[in-house]
């Protein structure tokens, strides 16, 4: 019997109680009546009482017949000649010596039993909204136990990361023909890493190793094990392992291990004494310590694989790392397939929606199935349609649409001017992504229209030619507003950013400039899964290089800024043509307007 069980049980027992005195007191108010003493002796003398009972400090008795309904009576004693009055009537008289005791204990101890089990009570509350609870249990682990009917997922459901998944099965099959796989002396793995950018399925493939093996699966993400007392997080790793060691073969996953494995000596306090240093090194000696042949497998799954202890990441603890990458067009297609099994759809082409959507991540793509059905629900359709998919996909890139924010007209004309302008630059230069749609109604993410691009095949090596096409691209917007309306304003300020990071990134990083040579002037910003194009970065080249890059960032940026300008001026009327439709229907396809499918141009000369 729990302790929420045990509660209920002394809750029940505590009301019946309660209502056994109150019944009591309301059956003694019913039939006794409080009269005064003076009373009492003239009843006395009528002979109207029928016996007394004399106590300390009261005198209680009954009547020979009903008074005003009541049969008893109660009134305070007075000294005086009682005895002689009670020995003159007819009346039965006796005298009760009452045993106080008891009852001076239970005026003392009930009220101080009552006060503290309240206290007690609401103590207990608050220390468990503050997660503090169970002060004696604190070294137990909070893993939740999964066992193949809880996980629900199969490698059926994992899709788009086929050799990650080839890997991860030969653990399955290790965990269910031990003998077979170590019939030449192969040892199951320790433990496995699993890394990949947020979203990438690591915490499925997980759910799937175990939902296949069919045995018990101990999940618990890295940050429960560091509590605000020293020493917890190692007795918690010690019970987590105890528990595996009793339910093998099995698999422990822990997510998000970054959060309890980071490199010591990295903290502010410094020392060994910190909580998560302590934690770490248990884990090292439980992972030093475990045979493999128990059956017993370490998961772990993080994104930030760069900050993790050289000691955790050697051979014999982490015997494997799987990295579970963004999926490519392929992948895409399969991951598409795999969340549109519980989708009612139609005339859907999972290839063109793949294409639609490179850099996607598994999470992304759920999302995006699941936009596409809020949105055909919306519009009362029976099922998802392609157009769905189009209006979750600019949803969740462009943000919402606000059809409520209303432009001038002379705003609306510059914003026309410049997405056409990012368009037709696309179009014209050869190696560029097609058009798939241009628009000028305002995002709910701030922008006043948008140009998407559709890219044909996903690309993994980028030449100069590639980037100086893409800066192009980039800044045609800007050339289009000061070639047509011979000014420029404030809307390419996030095309400016993204065309200084790409210069720079060419000069400092791929060593493309032929000024500056075959050299890596800056790291790589960010780490190994994520880039913070605000982190600052180490510099360890002179003032005077310094110097050069920045004049070869300026002069790659303004060199693309004027191909991108006389690139447009060749088409010019293709530019105000496009512009005065895309002003007439707000959104338009190279369907509506050929121009954008035309076949590329040759790039204007350097």
């Amino acid at each position: 019997m729990d302790k929420k069980q045990q509660f209920h049980i002394w809750y029940w027992i505590a009301a019946f109680l309660l209502l056994l005195t109150f019944q009591n007191m309301w059956s003694q108010a019913t039939v006794t009546e409080r009269i005064p003493y003076s009373q009492f002796l003239e009843l006395l003398e009528q002979d109207r009482i029928a016996s007394v009972q004399v106590r300390s400090e009261s005198i209680s008795g009954r009547y020979r017949e009903q008074i005003d309904g009541r049969t008893h009576f109660v009134t305070n004693i007075v000294p005086g000649e009682l005895t002689e009055r009670l020995e003159a009537s007819t009346a039965e008289f006796d005298g009760t010596v009452e045993n106080t005791a008891i009852g001076a204990i239970l005026s003392w101890v009930l009220p101080v039993v009552l006060i503290f089990g309240i206290w007690v009570f609401f103590f207990r509350r608050i220390i468990d909204r503050q997660g503090m609870g169970g002060m004696m249990n604190v070294g137990k682990s909070k893993a939740k136990v999964y066992v193949e009917r809880d996980t629900g997922v199969t490698f059926d459901d994992v899709a788009g990361i086929d050799e990650a998944k080839a890997e991860l099965q030969e653990v399955v099959s290790f965990l269910k023909e031990p003998d077979h796989y170590g019939r030449l002396g192969a040892r199951l793995p320790k433990g496995i890493l699993l890394t990949g950018p947020p979203g990438t399925g690591k915490t499925l493939v997980a759910r799937a190793i175990a939902g296949e093996a069919g045995v018990p699966f101990f999940s618990i993400s890295g940050s429960e094990f560091v509590e605000m007392f020293v020493g917890v997080g190692a007795a918690r790793v010690r019970d987590l392992f105890d528990q595996a060691r009793k339910a093998a073969p099995c698999i422990i996953f822990i997510d998000e291990l970054d959060a309890m494995g980071k490199k010591r000596g990295l903290s502010a306090m410094g020392g060994g004494h910190d909580e998560k240093e302590q934690t770490l090194n248990q884990l090292l000696t439980e992972l030093d310590g475990f045979d493999p042949r128990e059956g017993i497998v370490l998961l772990a799954a993080t994104n930030r694989p760069e900050i993790l202890d050289p000691a955790l990441m050697r051979a014999g603890r982490f015997d494997r790392q799987v990295l579970i990458d963004r999926p490519d067009k392929t992948g895409r297609a399969a991951i598409l397939a795999v969340h549109l099994r519980k989708v009612r759809h139609v005339g859907l082409d999972l290839d063109a929606i793949a294409a639609l959507t490179p850099g996607f991540t598994g999470a992304e793509l759920a999302n995006l199935v699941n936009e596409a059905a809020i949105q055909a629900t919306r519009r009362g359709a029976e099922r998802v349609a392609m157009e769905d998919i189009t209006a979750a996909l600019e949803r969740i890139v462009a943000g919402l649409e606000r059809k409520g924010r209303l432009l001038n007209p002379a705003e609306r004309h510059a914003v026309a001017v410049h997405e056409m302008g990012h368009a037709l630059a696309a179009a014209s230069i050869p190696g560029a992504d097609p058009v798939h749609k241009v628009s000028i109604i305002p995002r709910s993410i701030g922008a006043l229209g948008y140009t998407m691009q559709r890219p044909t095949e996903d690309r993994f090596l980028i030449t100069r030619a590639d980037l100086e096409s893409r800066m192009m691209v980039l800044l045609a917007g800007r050339a289009a507003e000061d070639l047509v309306l011979n000014e420029i304003s404030t809307g390419a300020a996030d095309d400016l950013a993204r065309v200084t990071d790409i210069a720079r990134q060419v000069v400092t990083r791929f060593g493309m400039h032929p000024a500056l040579g075959q050299a890596v002037l800056e790291p790589e910003r960010g780490g190994f899964l994520g880039e913070d194009r605000y982190s600052i970065t180490p510099r360890d080249h002179s003032e005077e290089t310094a110097r050069e890059v920045d004049l070869a960032v300026r002069d790659l940026i303004d060199r693309a800024y004027q191909r991108a300008k006389e690139l447009l001026a060749a088409r010019r009327g293709d530019l105000d043509a496009g512009t005065a439709l895309l002003l007439e229907r707000e959104t338009i396809t190279p369907a509506d307007f050929p121009a954008l499918s035309a076949e590329p141009q040759p790039a204007a000369a350097q």
